[in-house]
């Protein structure tokens, strides 16, 4: 398993920051580790994107790779053909990536948004890149209401594309999670027909960088070379029992 795909449900929802922890637990026992993040959207020429942020958090010996830079927070394909840049192709990304696996142990490859956000003009796609390099994909997800759906829609959609699915890491855990949270954890991998491979608390990227490299193999399983244990954190976080609601009284006599 030396490339692994990185794809949400959607964007917003911590990629970046489990990428990051990957990286971190992984050069934490001893791997090499590359970062590639095909298109970064929405940064200027100047700011640092995502696989930047990735060695700012997992450390300086993760080497960071860009292949394209668009302007506008869009959709790969949209923003480049708003800006007028070239478009990125599937043969583009897996040439990148098994460049740097030749030198690296690991390269996690972090897709922009879901798994199936355009690319380029034909329409292809971050599972496009992953059946050219034959890579399992892991998917990052969120807490919440919907969750359930959109992670069993990506696990399904790759399972029509005949690519392998890893698990399922939960991007962002709330330090206080609701109800809502707490089933959908139990319910995931029913749902998806997949195994949890960590939980992310919430605002773990803005930890000092050193505090982030001590915990991230905390925060993610042994699959992905940390201690996590998706049991533990289950029975931590199991839901409360149902209490049905009181009953409404009667009307009152006269």
């Amino acid at each position: 398993m030396s490339v692994v795909m990185v794809s949400g449900t959607g964007t917003e929802i911590g990629k970046t920051v489990v990428t990051s922890a990957i990286a971190a637990a992984a050069v934490a026992a001893g791997r090499s580790v590359a970062v590639l993040k095909p298109a970064q959207t929405g940064v200027g020429p100047q700011e640092p994107g995502d696989a930047a942020e990735a060695v700012r958090l997992a450390g300086p010996s993760v080497t960071a790779v860009e292949l394209a830079r668009y302007p506008e927070p869009l959709a790969p394909d949209t923003a480049a053909r708003r800006s007028g840049l070239a478009t990125l192709a599937p043969a583009q990304i897996a040439e990148a990536a098994d460049r740097l696996s030749q030198d690296h142990d690991l390269v996690l490859v972090e897709g922009a948004g879901g798994l199936l956000v355009r690319f380029d003009e034909a329409g292809s796609t971050l599972a496009d890149a992953a059946r050219l390099l034959g890579a399992p994909t892991l998917i990052v997800a969120p807490a919440g209401l919907g969750t359930l759906n959109s992670t069993t829609l990506t696990a399904e959609a790759l399972r029509a594309r005949e690519l392998t699915a890893l698990g399922v890491v939960v991007g962002s855990w709330p330090q206080s999670p609701d109800l809502a949270a707490r089933c959908n954890l139990a319910d995931l991998p029913q749902s998806s027909g997949l195994p949890l491979l960590g939980a992310v608390p919430e605002g773990s990227g803005n930890l000092a960088p050193d505090r982030f490299r001590a915990s991230a193999a905390s925060w993610l399983a042994p699959a992905l070379s940390g201690t996590w244990s998706a049991d533990s954190f289950l029975s931590a976080w199991r839901p409360p029992a149902f209490v049905p609601p009181a009953p409404h009284p009667g009307p009152v006599g006269v």
